[in-house]
C-alpha cells in the first residue's frame, strides 16, 4: 500500500460501528505524512513497540492539522516521539526491526524497558487492591481512597486512542501481569456492601465507553441497587476521540438511556471526560455528544495532565476551561504528570506548572474556578501546589492533600523546599526544620493502613 503525504492509508473496517482504528502497522505511513524521515520514522516504530500506539479516522481526520505536523499538539498527544525513551533503548529496538528479530525477542527486549518504566506508579499493585472475606485480592479493582473505589471492567481496557503520557500505558502492552481488569461485578456489589463507608465507584480503564451498551448495561444496573453509593464516575477520553458514541453509534441512544436511568435511581452519573487542548472541542459533533450527556442528568467534569509540548502555557488551559464552562461542564483538575512511562520527556517542574496554572486560573471567569491543581496523584494521596512563598525566610512550595490514603491528611497544609527542578512528591524535601512530610510512615508510627483490609 502506498502513500501520499496528502492522503491518509485506508484502515481495516471495524464490525458493525464504523470505528476505524489505525495501529502499528500503519505508523510508518502516518509518520510519513507527517514528513518524517526514514530514520525518524524506524525510530518511532523502535518507541512503539515498547510503548503502545493506537488511533482512530476520526481523530486522523478531524484533530490533527497535517499542515503543522509534527509540531501539531493533537499530533503530538496520539503519535510516539523518537526521543521519549533514552536513545540506548531507542537504538536497541530499531536495530531489532531492522534485522527482522523475531517477535518474542522484540517482546524481551520490550518488556526489560518497559520494567523501568515504573509501569504501576503510586502502589496500584502493593497497596490498593482490595481483599474479599477470605483476604484474597479482588483483580480489577483498587481502593485508595476511603470513599471512593475503582473498577476495571474487562471489556473496557482499551481506548479509541492512546494518549502518548498516559500513565495506563501497562493496560494496553498485552502483558497479562501488568493488567488490572475484572469482569466480576458481583463481587464489585458484595464489596460495597460489606464497605458502606464507600459512597463512590469510578469505572476506569482504559476506557469504559470503549464498551457496547449492553456490556456496560451489566456493569453499571448492578450498582443501582446499592443504596450507600451516591455517585457513579466513569473516566473516559471518548468525547475528544470518539464522540460519535454519543451521537451516530448504533447504540448512541442506548447508552443515553442507561445513563437517564442512573439518574433516575438517585444517584449521580459524573462523566469524567478528559480533555487535553482546547483543538479536541472543535468539531461541533463534540458539542453535540456534549449536549446529549448532560440532557441525560449526567454532570460532566474535564480533567487533563499538564504535558510539555503539548499544553504546557496558560493560554491553553484557560482558553479550555472557558470552552468547558460555555457548553455546560466543570472544570476539574489540573494533573501533573506521573512518575510512569516518558515521565522525563512530557512532564513540566513543579514551580513552572505552579506558574501556569495560576496564569490560567487568573484569566477564568469564578465558574471555571472549580478546577484544582497542579495536583500530583501520588503514593500518599493526591497533593496540590497551592503556592510559592517565604516563610521564616525560607521559600518554599505550600502544599495540601486533596485525597490522602490517610484521611486524616486530606486539607492539611504542608511545606516543602522550593526546587525549581522537581517534577514530583519524591524530589521534594521537607521545610522549615521538619525532619518528614506528615505522609511519612516514620512520622505516624507504622505502614500506611491498607483500605479495605481492616473490614470484616
Amino acid at each position: 500500500m502506498s502513500l501520499t503525504h496528502d492522503a491518509a492509508p485506508s484502515p481495516p473496517e471495524s464490525t458493525g460501528r464504523r470505528f476505524r482504528a489505525y495501529t502499528t502497522k500503519h505508523l510508518d505511513e502516518l509518520t510519513a505524512r507527517a514528513g518524517l524521515g526514514e530514520a525518524e520514522r524506524l525510530a518511532v516504530r523502535a518507541v512503539a513497540t515498547v510503548l503502545p500506539f493506537r488511533v482512530n479516522s476520526y481523530v486522523v481526520d478531524e484533530l490533527i492539522d497535517w499542515d503543522a505536523a509534527p509540531d501539531d499538539p493533537i499530533y503530538r498527544l496520539v503519535f510516539p516521539q523518537a526521543d521519549m525513551l533514552p536513545s540506548a533503548d531507542v537504538s536497541r529496538m530499531a536495530d531489532l526491526l531492522r534485522q527482522d528479530a523475531a517477535r518474542s525477542e522484540v517482546n524481551r527486549a520490550a518488556n526489560e524497558i518497559r520494567a523501568r518504566l515504573n509501569p504501576h506508579p503510586a502502589g496500584q499493585m502493593e497497596l490498593n487492591v482490595p481483599t474479599s472475606t477470605g483476604k484474597d485480592p479482588l483483580e480489577g479493582m483498587q481502593h485508595k481512597y476511603h470513599e471512593t473505589v475503582l473498577f476495571f471492567p474487562k471489556q473496557g481496557q482499551t481506548c479509541h486512542a492512546y494518549c502518548t503520557y498516559c500513565f495506563r500505558w501497562a493496560q494496553f502492552v498485552g502483558e497479562p501481569d501488568l493488567k488490572f481488569a475484572s469482569s466480576e461485578v458481583d463481587h464489585l456489589v458484595e464489596y460495597l456492601h460489606r464497605h458502606p463507608e464507600v459512597t463512590s465507584v469510578l469505572l476506569t480503564g482504559g476506557d469504559p465507553m470503549i464498551m457496547g451498551e449492553s456490556v456496560l448495561r451489566r456493569y453499571i444496573e448492578p450498582l443501582l441497587g446499592v443504596e450507600t453509593l451516591e455517585s457513579i464516575r466513569i473516566g473516559t477520553k471518548s468525547l475528544a476521540y470518539w464522540p460519535q458514541r454519543f451521537t451516530t453509534d448504533p447504540d448512541a441512544e442506548g447508552t443515553l438511556r442507561l445513563f437517564e436511568e442512573v439518574v433516575a435511581a438517585g444517584k449521580n452519573l459524573a462523566f469524567m471526560a478528559h480533555f487535553s487542548h482546547p483543538n479536541e472541542m472543535a468539531p461541533d459533533l463534540v458539542r453535540k455528544a456534549v449536549a446529549r450527556i448532560r440532557d441525560t442528568g449526567a454532570v460532566i467534569r474535564t480533567q487533563a495532565p499538564l504535558i510539555r509540548t503539548i499544553n504546557d502555557d496558560p493560554a491553553t488551559w484557560a482558553s479550555m476551561w472557558r470552552s468547558h464552562v460555555r457548553h455546560g461542564m466543570v472544570p476539574y483538575y489540573m494533573f501533573v504528570e506521573r512518575d510512569t512511562g516518558p515521565q522525563d520527556y512530557f512532564a513540566v517542574p513543579l514551580a513552572e506548572a505552579y506558574e501556569i496554572f495560576r496564569g490560567a486560573f487568573a484569566e477564568v471567569s469564578g465558574l471555571a474556578r472549580t478546577v484544582r491543581g497542579p495536583s500530583m496523584s501520588a503514593t500518599p494521596g493526591k497533593v496540590c501546589i497551592d503556592g510559592v512563598a517565604e516563610v521564616a525566610g525560607e521559600k518554599v512550595f505550600v502544599c495540601h492533600f486533596i485525597q490522602a490514603r490517610d484521611p486524616e491528611l486530606v486539607g492539611r497544609p504542608f511545606f516543602a523546599r522550593y526546587d525549581e527542578k522537581a517534577v514530583w512528591l519524591s524530589d521534594l524535601e521537607p521545610a522549615l526544620g521538619a525532619a518528614r512530610f506528615p505522609h511519612e510512615r516514620e512520622l505516624r508510627g507504622g505502614a500506611a493502613p491498607r483500605i479495605g483490609a481492616a473490614h470484616p
